[in-house]
């Protein structure tokens, strides 16, 4: 398969397969309760997979899932969810017990919220075949993978749809478009259908420009690397959520790839500036410090690539999504009305 073309996900990819030891581990994760009810095992409780859960949890799901440090798995299990540790460059710990392994297959949804590992790659898919062998014929009827617009590459601005050819121009993008193929192939090997959402940049409450302004917090490298594009796709994690609930409510559709980016592909500049705005009309005595200029100026010339527009109509059409937040105005807006006091923002 050629990445520069439309992708097949269905037949012609293999996976590289390491050696990794497995051992037995003393502790017993706990078993459903029910087959029959409605359960998500969520493979990285990040931002989105925590947004998820708290949602899915008000519906009455049983929610479990992974997380990386022992204070956040403290933190979850307060929530109420199960969870094990997971580190995804150190893929086998996930498998440190044969009944996690006995309890994901009880599951009826599967989420994986965990991006590859440059030199690893899938941190999941190292072990494939264990993965495959024991979800058959278990209680799973919806496995989904969320990835990155990452994976279209440059295109000159145009407007890009599912359809439109992957061309990931980065070893980023290239190892997310590896576990779409990854994640299609298991799926179809154990009679399911999967669904890839492809994700614009991810924002909400705690992560967001009106956050940074407010934290004055040193630009990232990512940050740095996006100010200049034309074009920046993003959407909230509650639009996210929505999207995902809404294949939940109406699993049986053809569509594998969704789109799942808000109706502005502003630059990421007009972004900042909007919400430095907000922040100095909400608390004007705040005392702003205005980002560096080096910060910006070091990438004027760098990033010239990755240039796309992004459509989000079939989300709309088949999934039936309106946006709660369409634009990042009305985004940034819900966000600073939630701040009270902006020294004790998430």
């Amino acid at each position: 398969m050629e990445i520069g073309s439309p992708i097949c996900l269905r037949h012609g990819h293999r996976h590289v397969h390491r050696n990794v030891r497995i051992s037995l581990s003393t502790t017993t994760p706990t078993l459903l309760s029910t087959k029959s009810e409605n359960s998500m095992f969520i493979l990285g409780l990040g931002f989105v997979g925590q947004t998820l859960a708290r949602k899915l949890q008000n519906q009455r799901w049983t929610v479990s899932g992974t997380c990386t440090t022992h204070v956040k798995k403290k933190k979850l299990e307060d929530m109420g969810f199960h969870v094990h540790l997971f580190d995804a460059n150190h893929p086998e710990q996930l498998f440190c017990s044969p009944s996690i392994l006995q309890q994901l297959r009880n599951y009826t949804h599967f989420l994986v919220s965990v991006p590859p590992v440059v030199g690893i790659g899938d941190p999941m898919l190292q072990h494939e075949e264990l993965i495959r062998s024991s979800l058959v014929n278990g209680d799973l009827k919806w496995l989904s993978y969320l990835s990155s617009t990452s994976v279209y590459g440059d295109c000159d601005g145009e407007l890009v749809d599912e359809d439109y050819p992957t061309n990931p121009e980065n070893e980023s993008a290239k190892l997310r478009l590896n576990s779409e193929l990854g994640w299609s192939n298991l799926a179809h090997h154990i009679g399911l259908s999967p669904l890839l959402f492809r994700l614009g940049g991810i924002y909400g409450p705690g992560r967001s420009a009106v956050d940074t302004i407010i934290k004055q917090k040193p630009l990232s490298e990512g940050q740095k690397r996006r100010k200049h594009r034309k074009y920046t796709s993003r959407v909230h994690v509650d639009d996210i959520c929505q999207a995902l609930m809404a294949t939940i409510d109406a699993p049986s559709s053809s569509r594998v790839v969704y789109n799942i980016v808000d109706d502005d592909s502003a630059p990421r500049e007009e972004v900042f500036e909007y919400a430095r705005k907000l922040v100095e009309k909400k608390w004007p005595d705040l005392n702003l410090q205005h980002l560096e200029q080096k910060d910006w100026s070091i990438v004027k010339t760098r990033n010239k690539r990755g240039e796309k527009r992004v459509s989000n109509a079939l989300m709309k059409k088949e999934l039936g999504v309106q946006l709660l937040y369409p634009d990042y105005r009305s985004g940034l807006q819900s966000i600073i009305d939630q701040i009270e006091n902006p020294f004790i923002c998430n």
